[in-house]
């Protein structure tokens, strides 16, 4: 029998503020995604001073991940996996071999600030699934959403983010060099297709598995089939070895591909869980935007990257509040299995949530 003098310690326990208990989680996050975003910056900086090809250099990361991945998961081990789940985790992988040329190629074309924010492009698929589950009263929402985002992206293929071509950088007296080139929407089409693709992986993951200890199973199977299907399209590259490209350079810069290795593939997979079931912070959200947006300042000034801060700020907000618009549900509180919003904005039914989409 509980004694009066230990219930106010249990109840102060229970009614503890909750940004208490989430502030950890919070900090952890925060310094999660600084690291993954300074090991971009990194990873840029190397393949841009040694012109390595980025198609090895990401098979190279993805192999000792996968291995990793595969070691802790130990995917083998205990229930079988049935074929409904396997298949859809092998052609997951193929997605996120998919997305890994795409990024790497965006990263390298049109630098590590728009990399990083194409990346929420996935909060496009909220108006698709808008329009095939959601409610069609609010569609217009997510199309004005669609379109904010559209706006940002071509403010940003045009170079409102740098010095250069900035229209808010007006002041100064010492000359700008011209020295590249705005990208255009057709450059900015890459890393687009990359955002679109990392969407899609999680939403496949989520629909073949709620569970966070059958997820990371399946999600080291998805690693591995990544590398596999990654393997011929880099063996391929170093065959044809094309003059204007080096395969690889040794040493390779360690900050550059562990960090790669750890903090943008294995880390940031297990942080990201993490923080989407405690926190409820899914991926394609303002309140992630902001946490990343605060990295990427961080990192253009201290890699002296042609950087505008207020044209950032600008794009950066417009981004921010179209994916609000098309990730945003109906407010409406539907009780313990109604209609529920994925970080994509995506739609799901608890009740069906282990039957994978049509």
């Amino acid at each position: 029998m509980i004694s009066p003098k230990q219930q106010p310690i249990s109840d102060a326990r229970l009614s503890s503020p909750p940004f208490v208990r989430r502030t950890p989680l919070q900090i952890l996050h925060v310094t999660c995604n600084f690291l993954r975003i300074w090991s971009v910056y990194a990873l840029h900086q190397y393949l841009s001073q040694q012109g390595d090809s980025v198609l090895v250099f990401m098979f190279c990361c993805l192999l000792p991940a996968s291995v990793i991945f595969l070691v802790l998961q130990k995917p083998w081990k205990g229930r079988s996996l049935p074929n409904s789940q396997v298949v859809p985790t092998v052609i997951n992988g193929g997605i996120m071999a998919l997305y890994f040329i795409c990024w790497g190629k965006g990263l390298l074309s049109c630098g590590p600030l728009i990399a990083l924010l194409a990346e929420y492009a996935g909060a496009a698929l909220g108006v698709l699934s808008a329009v095939l589950y959601g409610q069609k009263v609010h569609v217009w929402k997510k199309v004005g959403g669609l379109v904010a985002m559209l706006a940002a992206y071509y403010f940003l293929s045009i170079g409102w983010a740098t010095k250069t071509y900035s229209p808010f950088y007006n002041f100064g007296e010492e000359p700008l060099p011209q020295a590249k080139q705005s990208l255009g929407l057709k450059d900015m089409l890459v890393p687009i297709s990359a955002g679109i693709l990392s969407a899609l992986r999680r939403v496949i993951a989520r629909r073949v598995s709620l569970k966070s200890q059958l997820k990371r199973r399946l999600h080291a199977l998805t690693v591995a089939s990544a590398t596999c299907f990654l393997f011929p399209v880099a063996i391929w590259n170093i065959i044809s070895g094309a003059s204007s490209e080096k395969i690889i350079t040794l040493p390779l810069s360690l900050w550059a591909y562990w960090g790669t290795i750890f903090f943008g593939i294995i880390f940031l997979f297990y942080i990201e869980n993490i923080v989407e079931e405690r926190l409820h912070l899914v991926f394609s959200s303002p309140r992630h935007l902001m946490v990343a947006g605060g990295g990427i300042i961080l990192m253009e000034i201290k890699y002296g990257m042609d950087f505008s801060l207020l044209g950032f700020l600008i794009c950066s907000s417009i981004l921010g509040f179209g994916i609000y618009e098309a990730t945003s549900l109906e407010r409406y509180k539907k009780g313990p299995l109604g209609t529920h919003e994925i970080s994509d904005g995506t739609y799901y039914d608890q009740q069906q949530s282990s039957h994978l989409p049509s």
